[in-house]
């Protein structure tokens, strides 16, 4: 792992592989880890960069809310460093309000956008309610409620065919301290609707779904690129497409490369 400092933060990155330059933005209460079985493959032909979040893995906190567009500042720190001018993002769930916030801020360094369990929506005001819910619950209960939170994102059929998997990330997402959960919470919650962008911008973009994501609802979710060019993925299981669909997701996010 490489670090980098950002407004007196380490942030922590991989940079592998040559050529067109690929960011992978993990979710809530994951790290850079979650994309290990992908590096390989989207390394041959392009340079695949990681970076945990603020707060997530290797990453420090930066405060008591870390908003969406705080995380895009840090990524483009990375890229900075990097002297990479125009990446493709990639982010899962909470990874996708980042590279949305991202694509916001930073236009002139985007080459692709896909969105893998995510929305471009800002939260409903029952989310919201929600995630002050989850604030209240973290703070009484740690285990119990990252415990909770990673068991409910796989899909009801998939949680014992992927119990290993399961337990793993589990324990990648117990790394995760209580001000980063917290402060990730908050600053979903006020993340402004960024919808628009999936109308506006002329790059290539990719929405990718679960059919059963127990997060996201299929349809309404589906409804936001209605009269839009991008591109519809669907796969039939849960939140964690990277894992619960990973081959498919592979070739799918590959053949998304190769024609950009």
């Amino acid at each position: 792992m490489n670090h980098i400092q950002f407004k007196n933060t380490s942030i922590s990155y991989s940079d592998t592989g040559k050529g067109t330059a690929i960011v992978l933005l993990h979710g809530f209460l994951e790290n850079q880890k979650m994309w290990d079985n992908y590096i390989e493959a989207f390394s041959v032909k392009n340079r695949v960069i990681t970076i945990d979040l603020l707060g997530h893995g290797e990453t420090e906190c930066l405060g008591y809310v870390h908003s969406m567009e705080d995380n895009a500042d840090a990524v483009h720190a990375v890229l900075a460093e990097l002297r990479i001018r125009k990446a493709i993002l990639v982010g899962h769930s909470m990874g996708g309000y980042v590279a949305l916030a991202f694509a916001e801020l930073y236009p002139e360094n985007v080459k692709g956008l896909v969105l893998l369990n995510s929305t471009a929506r800002a939260d409903s005001d029952e989310r919201k309610i929600n995630r002050d819910r989850a604030v209240k619950a973290v703070k009484q209960s740690y285990l119990g409620f990252v415990s909770l939170a990673i068991a409910n994102l796989f899909s009801e059929n998939n949680r014992e065919r992927l119990r290993d998997e399961i337990e793993n990330t589990k324990k990648e997402a117990l790394k995760t301290p209580l001000q980063a959960i917290v402060a990730s919470l908050e600053g979903m919650k006020i993340r402004p609707d960024r919808e628009i962008l999936l109308h506006l911008s002329t790059y290539p973009k990719m929405l990718v779904l679960g059919e059963k994501d127990p997060v996201l609802g299929y349809e309404e979710t589906k409804e936001q690129i209605e009269n839009t060019e991008v591109e519809l993925v669907t796969f039939p299981d849960g939140h964690m497409s990277h894992i619960e669909n990973q081959e498919e997701l592979s070739k799918v996010l590959l053949k998304f490369f190769k024609k950009i």
